[in-house]
């Protein structure tokens, strides 16, 4: 798939956010994995994103992410898979080339690991990247790895292969500088923890769609949510945050971590061996657990 088709392909669809099993030895669990894609599959999404935030990239090696895209590309049928790309600059190149090898169809480039760095820094390490792979890249806002609309703009006049803006900072101003000063140059995707919550802001921003983690376990919710949104639909929208997002963003706020371990708790609540959460996050309590079973109870 070339960037410019996989970047038309998401500028508008929901985009499924999956969670990475794990088994009772810390491995990642490939079968598990594919059985919860295949049961995700019957529903509409303009394309995957695995390994990224929800699917614990930050504790995987680089082998396994590659292992994660493999399993994708096995189940996604005409589904884009879009892998979680990272680390220092040399590792996230080496890691782009891999994940190409293994059937990936673009990246999304999570921020460098630690250190505070200049803009010229950050535009230093995407350009390397996206010299290094002939995929598409979408570049994740997030963290130290804060890039202005200016620098943006340079980047994408130099690197063809750049397709998205993914944001999930929640700093409006930026982003609506973004989409202003790039117009249809790139994608533009929503990326805060639980999106649905900050949707509406940010499509008044440019930002017409955005990831959704919720739909690991209700996806029927999470694609009520988005065409509602799409839609402009703001009542019924009104009405999910109220009644679902809101309440499920009340147990995820109970614990640093949770917007991964809440998701997660809640595809094992419908049925599928998702594991538990590698170190440093932790798991839900049992009452967190019942807490996460009388919310989804009814929206099967």
């Amino acid at each position: 798939m070339s960037p410019s088709d996989l970047r038309d392909i998401i500028r508008h669809g929901l985009l499924s956010f999956p969670v990475t099993p794990f088994d009772a030895q810390d491995r990642f669990a490939p079968d598990p994995f594919k059985a919860h894609l295949e049961w995700l599959s019957q529903y509409p999404v303009a394309g995957l994103i695995v390994a990224g935030g929800t699917g614990e990239m930050f504790s995987l090696a680089p082998s396994e992410i590659v292992a994660v895209v493999r399993a994708a590309r096995e189940v996604s049928g005409d589904a884009p898979v879009i892998a979680g790309c990272g680390y220092g600059t040399k590792m996230a190149c080496d890691l782009a080339r891999e994940i190409e090898a293994a059937g990936g169809d673009g990246i999304l480039l999570l921020p460098h690991y630690l250190t505070e760095a200049t803009q010229e820094g950050v535009a230093n390490r995407i350009r390397a990247v996206c010299a290094a792979t002939s995929m598409g890249v979408i570049v994740y806002n997030r963290g130290q790895a804060r890039i202005s609309a200016e620098t943006l703009a340079q980047l994408c006049d130099e690197c063809p292969n750049l397709i998205g803006f993914k944001d999930g900072t929640g700093d409006i101003d930026t982003v609506r500088r973004v989409t202003i000063k790039l117009g249809e140059r790139l994608s533009y995707i929503g990326g805060m923890p639980t999106h649905e919550l900050f949707a509406q802001a940010y499509r008044g921003a440019g930002m017409p769609t955005y990831s959704s983690a919720v739909f690991n376990f209700v996806p029927e919710t999470a694609l009520a949510f988005h065409k509602a949104f799409s839609e402009g639909d703001d009542a019924t929208c009104a009405t999910l945050l109220r009644d679902f997002y809101y309440p499920f963003a009340a147990i995820r706020d109970r614990c640093a971590g949770y917007a991964v371990s809440a998701v997660k708790a809640g595809v094992r609540l419908r049925g599928f061996d998702a594991g538990p959460v590698r170190a440093p996050l932790t798991d839900l309590s049992e009452e967190e657990v019942d807490m996460m079973r009388a919310l989804i109870a009814g929206r099967s």
